[in-house]
This record gives C-alpha cells, structure tokens and sequence, in this order.
C-alpha cells in the first residue's frame, strides 16, 4: 500500500509515465526518490505535522516528493501555479510550509515567492540565474546526496489542499494526522481499500489528463501507486493528445471533469474514430456538474464505462455511480456510502425525499480550514452534519441530485433560480461550446438571468445568434430561468478542475 512495498514487488514496472515525454519513473526509482527526500527534509529540521509546499508543472518527479511528505508524517500543500505571485506567496505563507520545491520550468511563478517561515527552497531541472541570487539549491544534486532507504520513524503525513478561492481567499483543509500509517493497517481494514470501488490492482493503467496540484488529480495516481499501479501523466489535456495515450498505453482507467468530454465530443468523427480505445474500462468524473445529454453521448461513444462521484477536498462524505445505475437515475450522482446524506433547509429542518435543500453529509472524518475557525463553524449544521455548499436532493431510493451550488442561486423578483438547469440546456445549442448562467443587477427584479457563452468554431458573435440562443432555452424552459441577454466570450474562466470562476463572470456587473 505504499512505494517501499512496490519497491521490492514491481521494482522495474512503471509507476509513473509522461505521456508526451515517455519518461518513466519505476517503482523502486519512486521508493528510492521519495526516501532520499524524506531525509533531505528531516535534515533540514522538519518534523512531524510540519509542512512543505510544491510548485510545480505536470513533472514526473511530482509524485515522488508529495511521498516524501507522506512517508515522514508531514503536512504537503500542491499549489497552482497559474496563480499570481500574490495569491500563490499567501497560500505558502498560509500553509506554513518549511521548504517550498518548484522547477526551472515553472521558476518565473516561484522565484518571487517569499515566506518567513521558509527554510529552504529547492528547484529541479538546474537553478536559474535569478533563482540561485534568491538563495534557490539544486534539488537533484541534494536529493542525490541522501540514503535511499526509508526514515527510521516513518509515519504518515497528508495533503493540505487549498479550496479553489471561486468565492473569497483560499482556506486549507486540515485533516489530523493518522495514528496509524495506512501501509501498516491490516489487509483491507484501511479506508483506501474498502472505497476500491473502481477495481485499481497492479495491472492499472490509469490516464490523469488534468493539472497535479488538484485534490482529485492528485490523490487519485497515489491510490493507484498505493494498489501497485501506473500513472500515465499528460503536460497538459488536448482532447487528441488524451486519445493517443490511451491507446498507446492501454489505459485501463482515467479520470476527467465535463469540460473535457465537452471538447472530446466536438472532435470530427472521423478523428474520435481512428484511435483504439478497447482497453478502456473504467473513465471517472467528477469536480462539476456533467449535462445529461454530454454523459449520453460520452456513452454512445465510449460504452457504458463512465462512472461518476460527488465530493470534495474535505472528505467528509462523497457518493457514487456506475453507467447501470446512472442510465436508471439519468442526472444523479449517486448514492452515499459510508457517509449518511441529509437535506436541510434554511432553518436546518431536515427535508423529505423530492424537496431541495443544502445537502449534509453524516461526516466520516472530521477537518478543520486552518485558521479560520468561523468557515469551519459555518460548514457544520447544529446537528453536526457537514456540508460542501451544494444545493440538491434524494429521491426515494437514496439517490443525489445535485442543483447548483448555493452561492450561484439567482434570486429574481422573489424566485429561486439554479444556474445549472439553465447551462444544461444551453450546452445542447449547436452554436455552443461552453455556457455559465448567472444574476446581474435589476431595477425591479433585483437581479435577472445572464448568460455568457463560449462559441463553436465557425461561429460569430451577433445579435440575431444572441436571439436565437434566447429562443432555444425559452423552447425548453420556464421563461423566468431563461437568459434576458446573452454574452460572448473567447473563454470562459474555468479552472483546470473544471470549475467555473462566475465571480469572474459577476463582478464587472455587481461592481
């Protein structure tokens, strides 16, 4: 269950592959790597429940420094580094991180970088000129310097992800360390183990397309490292590019977000058609509402191998569907397990099935955001249930259906409006590639619909396409949820995650 044991089973079997690259990292050269940083940490002073942080690109040594951390019972904190030097320098101070590890590759977001609590930063790939007069060390020289084999006193650390910042600054979610490390656990008693429900084994090929620094990315290829597995890693996702490896490597397993089929489903027929995707048998999404006709469609193409989860970086809860039982519950993300769900209203009445309300999870785990104990308050219902700030609800047989998320709920002459039934259906209009609904000021309604959209290529911007965009949604839905206008924009602003940033979208309206 973790890189010493691999190690010695599967020593010269992949453990992780750059797709573009084909450099290979193999089992025994991710259990040597990440002891020799695990000693390079001790070294410098880091104990037990201290914390690094990790600025890098899709970087075949990725892997190997996040099991450092988790191999020496240390906090390890993944940074986008599409964010400005601001927003990425107040999550490494935040975060408290010790040592902060970054590439020549990505040094132009690092370099500037500065924390008090840093003591040491070490850059991969040779130190640039302006990162070795900021006091940068070479990272494969020191790391090199260090014994293979592992601490004396390994315990297990864990990942403090940062929540994406959509709604306000970025909190940590701080988990409390395990007592007992998941490797030396009983066979199948640690919780890694009874959540396999996706089949990983020593024999998964498993494609992540997305950036590392991301809660799912991330923690997905170490369970798939944990089972013995491959990491096949793409620098970036082209829909294409996604193809190609998957037939390349026999990609047994993947994961996506909706944005990504969205862009696979535009591709011209005879280019979905030319790559052998047969030993393709489990693709997972998650991280944001997919439209039921993309899921369809995904299907049609890719058979009936698209399974589906609802959770978060707090872990405290999460569900999950396969193709039988989505294709029987179109539009639903699953049933919960081990975590009971609860719909609550504004009052923290509980809800029956049908009803829409805040969804609660019964917590498995407990967590806090560091340092902002008012946002962990306002997570919990008195009850004690924990929530995401999703909106939904259960039908009578257990199963979720997400709504939207609360913050996006549009409040338009006293009505309720849920951007997501809105964009799921304006995906489905042929000039469309991406869509997001949300309020801006009124006079008298107090806010009214607004969509912005992300044309098709061939497509123009015009008044007459922005009219018929109207025309298809009031065809298809209440006329009050329906855009009164429509934008058009190059890109929408989505994370990598696939999560869209409509405060981005709001502001210029709001401010």
């Amino acid at each position: 269950m973790y890189p010493g044991k691999w190690g010695a089973l599967r020593p010269n079997e992949a453990a992780v592959v750059m797709a573009e690259s084909g450099a290979v990292i193999t089992h025994a050269e991710l259990d040597a790597g990440s002891n020799r940083l695990a000693h390079l940490l001790r070294e410098t002073g880091l104990r037990r429940g201290d914390g690094i942080a990790v600025l890098l690109e899709n970087h075949r040594h990725y892997y190997e420094v996040v099991w450092a951390a988790m191999r020496s019972g240390l906090y390890v904190t993944p940074i986008n580094w599409h964010l400005t030097i601001d927003e990425a320098a107040y999550i490494v101070e935040d975060c408290g991180a010790r040592v902060l590890i970054s590439s020549a590759g990505v040094a132009e977001h690092s370099v500037p970088i500065n924390a008090p609590l840093i003591r040491r930063r070490l850059m991969m790939d040779g130190v640039t000129d302006d990162a070795m007069s900021s006091g940068w060390e070479d990272y494969d020289t020191l790391v090199a310097g260090q014994p293979a084999t592992p601490l004396d006193d390994e315990s297990e650390g864990s990942i403090m992800f940062y929540s994406s910042g959509t709604t306000g600054r970025p909190k940590g979610v701080l988990r409390e360390l395990a007592a007992v490390p998941t490797w030396k656990m009983p066979p199948g008693e640690s919780l890694i183990e009874k959540r396999n429900v996706w089949g990983f084994d020593e024999e998964t090929v498993y494609l992540s397309p997305a950036p590392l620094y991301h809660a799912a990315p991330l923690a997905y290829g170490l369970r798939i490292q944990m089972f013995g597995g491959t990491v096949v890693v793409l620098d970036r996702f082209q829909p294409t590019t996604a193809l190609a490896a998957i037939e390349r490597f026999q990609i047994t397993h993947s994961q996506w977000v909706p944005t990504m089929f969205i862009r696979l489903l535009h591709l011209p027929q005879d280019v979905k058609s030319a790559y052998d995707l047969s030993s393709h048998r489990v693709a997972i999404h998650a991280a944001a509402p997919c439209p039921p006709a993309v899921k369809h469609e995904m299907m049609d193409w890719w058979g009936p191998i698209l399974y589906e989860y609802y959770a978060g970086s707090e872990g405290f809860g999460r569900t999950a569907i396969g193709p039988e039982e989505w294709l029987a519950h179109p539009g639903s993300v699953g049933r919960a397990d081990p975590a009971v769900i609860f719909i609550l209203d504004e009052d923290n009445n509980e809800l029956p099935p049908g009803e829409s309300g805040l969804i609660h999870f019964n917590p498995i785990t407990t967590f806090e955001y560091k340092g902002d104990a008012e946002k962990t308050a306002g997570a919990m219902s008195p009850q004690g249930y924990a929530t995401y700030g999703d909106v939904g609800h259960v039908d009578e047989d257990g199963y979720l259906f997400l709504t939207d998320r609360k913050s996006f709920m549009i409040i338009s002459g006293g009505i309720n409006i849920y951007p997501r039934e809105t964009e799921d259906v304006l995906i489905a209009h042929p000039a469309i590639l991406d869509a997001a609904v949300f309020g801006i000021p009124h006079p008298d309604l107090g806010e009214e619909v607004k969509a912005a959209v992300e044309l098709q290529p061939g497509f123009e911007p015009s008044d007459d396409l922005a009219a018929d965009i109207i025309s298809f949604s009031r065809d298809r839905l209440s006329s009050f949820k329906c855009p009164r206008s429509v934008d058009f924009s190059d890109a929408l602003p989505r994370l990598p995650t696939g999560k869209l940033r409509k405060a981005d979208l709001r502001a210029p309206y709001w401010n």
